[in-house]
């Protein structure tokens, strides 16, 4: 049986599912699911992060994030996060570049979020010689100061669609025509989780709303509300969403979101106010949403791009040059790409941002 045969069979006795659920059983299916079956980074996998682009991406966050933890007195010991972490290249990139802060290493205790077995090998790999604790949720993180990065984790949270119809909205749902899957809309509903949008949106306008992130988000900034701390959200999307973001990618290449289920990475667009919203609610402040291109370069990623040419010439040389701009180009992923930071009500945002 594939993961199709198996989501035709739950159509079948149940009925047409959300996109959500159809999301989550693509990507967690704990038999067939994309990311429990697979290392899916890299030029060998589905898509490349900007970890795996350059070593400056990660090193830059680990320095914002020493100097929050700096600004903030240095607090020992304080949890080093991070949510969704692929391969630990970004951890190990961020551990490389704060081993000169004093202190930091020594009072950092370093937890990955990770469910995939695939994956936490890969990290432990990466990260030898650290001391590293895996955790399944966030839930399980310690009552501490806590530091975290999210790099691309955000937009693979599933998500569910609707389609405005009058006062109220149509869900998109998978379900079968003609024995395949297919999708299609529920019957026309109140949903009050979308009252505020009832004045940006009209008729026929879709909007995404993802209702796993809430618990995750409120979680980290109720932490860094009450101990301290900061985070730093990098994802893409923007700061209201509007319209079908939902995507597939395999081998490098956009797919049809039902094609081969299981076998594709499906992410949609992050959005940031939701987010924001829900920090706030918690009692944590946040930055200005900032392109990846303007943070990073606030940071200094042109003068360290500058450093490591020095000692680069040929094919690697070209590859700097080619990640930098990758990195920070509007046209690229600077301007697709958003970060985001929270910190404590009363302290000042992580360097690279604005309050």
């Amino acid at each position: 049986m594939s993961l199709r045969d198996h989501l035709i069979a739950r159509i079948d006795a149940d009925g047409p599912m959300s996109v959500a659920d159809y999301m989550n059983e693509c990507l967690l299916n704990p038999k067939y699911g994309y990311y429990t079956t697979r290392d899916p980074l890299g030029a060998a996998g589905d898509f490349i992060t900007a970890p795996e682009i350059s070593q400056m991406f990660g090193e830059l966050l680990g320095l914002s994030l020493a100097q929050s933890w700096l600004d903030q007195g240095s607090p020992a010991p304080f949890t080093l996060a991070e949510l969704g972490p692929g391969r630990g290249t970004l951890m190990a990139d961020l551990l490389r570049a704060t081993k000169s802060v004093p202190g930091f290493h020594a009072a950092a205790q370093i937890v990955l979020v990770e469910a995939s077995p695939t994956l936490q090998a890969a990290q432990q790999q990466a990260l030898a010689g650290y001391t590293v604790q895996w955790e399944d949720t966030v839930s399980s993180l310690a009552d501490t100061p806590l530091w975290l990065v999210a790099n691309e984790f955000f937009d693979a949270l599933p998500i569910r669609q609707f389609l405005r119809d009058g006062d109220g909205w149509r869900e998109k749902r998978v379900g079968l025509q003609q024995g395949q899957l297919a999708f299609g809309l529920g019957p026309s509903t109140p949903q009050p989780a979308l009252d505020h949008r009832q004045h940006d949106t009209q008729d026929g306008d879709l909007v995404e709303i993802c209702e796993a992130a809430a618990p995750i988000l409120a979680t980290v900034a109720q932490r860094i509300s009450t101990h301290g701390g900061a985070a730093l959200i990098v994802d893409y999307g923007d700061w209201r969403a509007l319209g079908d973001t939902l995507q597939a990618l395999r081998s490098h290449k956009s797919t049809d979101t039902l094609d081969d289920p299981g076998q594709a990475d499906l992410t949609a667009h992050v959005d940031f106010e939701a987010l924001a919203q829900v920090a706030q609610t918690a009692g944590c402040a946040y930055s200005r949403v900032t392109p990846q291109g303007v943070f990073l370069e606030r940071l200094g990623i042109t003068t360290r791009a500058q450093t490591l040419a020095k000692q680069l010439n040929g094919p690697a040389l070209d590859n700097l040059i080619a990640a930098h701009q990758r990195l920070t180009h509007p046209e690229e992923m600077g301007n697709l790409f958003k970060v985001l930071g929270l910190y404590p009500d009363q302290t000042t945002p992580p360097p690279g941002l604005n309050a």
